[in-house]
């Protein structure tokens, strides 16, 4: 997404969605600790982890969602660090977070470096559209779409804790995404 795209989405959103699903099913593996929260939006994920004992450094494009992140957190009564960087220039500082969020943001050049970012035992969540995503309407750019096990092949080297590719079908939209928990289990 670029900044353009990511300003008009964020001014058009009136209320910040709730927090994944993902981080709610399993919040009981959130140990607290440094957390990055890629491609962070209007901050409702960011909020979650801060609630929960994270000191959250969370990365934007979107100028708009950088500063609905930070009006979040401050009615939330939470700090977090909401940082406007375009990820693709971004450097993810290695052995740094002891948990690294990526919700529906796919960059495959950003992967090795959120592995390397991650402290031994470190946590990743992460979660975005798959391939079967086109017959849903967008994404539909097929760079930015899971092939099957694709995610879960980009994280073999972590002991994996939850993974699953499925078509949710919600009255609203329905969706083809891949789910995946991973924890870095040595130093690399």
């Amino acid at each position: 997404m670029d900044k353009d795209t990511g300003d008009e989405r964020y001014h058009a959103e009136t209320a910040a969605p709730e927090s994944a699903s993902l981080l709610r099913d399993y919040s009981f593996l959130l140990t607290g600790g440094k957390a990055l929260d890629v491609a962070m939006g209007s901050g409702h994920n960011a909020v979650f982890l801060a609630s929960h004992g994270y000191d959250v450094e969370g990365v934007d494009i979107s100028p708009v969602a950088v500063s609905r992140a930070g009006e979040l957190a401050a009615k939330s009564g939470v700090p977090i660090n909401a940082v406007e960087a375009d990820l693709s220039n971004y450097s993810v500082p290695e052995q740094s977070f002891d948990l690294i969020i990526n919700f529906y943001y796919l960059d495959r050049e950003l992967i090795p470096q959120l592995k390397k970012g991650l402290r031994k035992n470190g946590l990743i969540f992460f979660e975005t559209y798959t391939i079967e995503q086109r017959q849903f309407g967008k994404p539909s750019n097929p760079d930015y779409l899971l092939r099957p096990n694709e995610l879960l092949r980009a994280f073999l080297d972590f002991f994996i804790i939850f993974y699953h590719e499925r078509i949710i079908v919600e009255s609203t939209a329905p969706k083809a995404i891949a789910s995946l928990i991973a924890q870095k289990v040595r130093h690399n």
